[in-house]
């Protein structure tokens, strides 16, 4: 039997795929009992680093699923967004909830398909309510994981213009159509129309 269970142990560490004990009993000489070596093979393994597995009606060598954890490796994968995909982003948290023909309107260009999809798939932006204008056309507005990569506790704590010109991020002149002002440069912003102060539909 000591020997039947290393034929046995040899099979199944060569073998990447379970394997049952039909197609291990054709494989080791005739007169073996496979599956009574299978069970004095798998009481050997118990509590050892590799345990020997049951995999439906077959069998495999696996790492113990308690050490599965020096298996894994963790990356940082850095996806940087394209200047399109930037422009919609910050377009859509100033001035959401916004529809594509809005964010045309403001950028001068037409917004593809794959800018807007690629912010959703990062859960960045996500589909708000149908405005109530003819076409009934579907808004957009900034997730909670946006707020949350960003550190920000609602959309209201966007930096405003006179925040961007100091980091250096805008140019002192006026920017783009209806970029909002906000924080200490809000005397002069126009009142919201009707809905646009739920930034979070349900």
């Amino acid at each position: 039997m000591a020997e039947q269970e290393r034929m046995l142990e040899a099979i199944l560490f060569a073998t990447a795929d379970p394997v049952t004990l039909r197609d291990i009993e054709q494989r080791m000489p005739h007169g073996c009992d496979a599956g009574e070596a299978m069970i004095h093979l798998r009481r050997r393994y118990e509590g050892r680093g590799v345990e020997v597995v049951k995999v439906g009606d077959a069998y495999a060598m696996r790492t113990a699923a308690d050490l599965g954890y020096l298996m894994q490796k963790e990356t940082v994968e850095v996806r940087k967004l394209s200047r399109a995909a930037i422009e919609t982003l910050a377009i859509i948290a100033y001035h959401q909830p916004t529809t594509r023909a809005e964010i045309e309107e403001i950028r001068g260009v037409s917004v593809s398909r794959g800018t807007l999809d690629q912010l959703l798939e990062l859960d960045w932006i996500r589909f708000g309510r149908r405005k109530m204008t003819p076409g009934r056309p579907v808004t957009f507005v900034v997730t909670q994981e946006f707020l949350a990569h960003f550190g920000l506790e609602s959309p209201r704590d966007l930096p405003g213009l006179k925040e961007l010109r100091s980091a250096g991020l805008l140019e002192n002149r006026p920017a783009f159509g209806a970029m909002p002002t906000l924080g200490t440069e809000d005397e002069d912003e126009p009142e919201p129309t009707e809905g646009q102060s739920e930034l979070f539909e349900d």
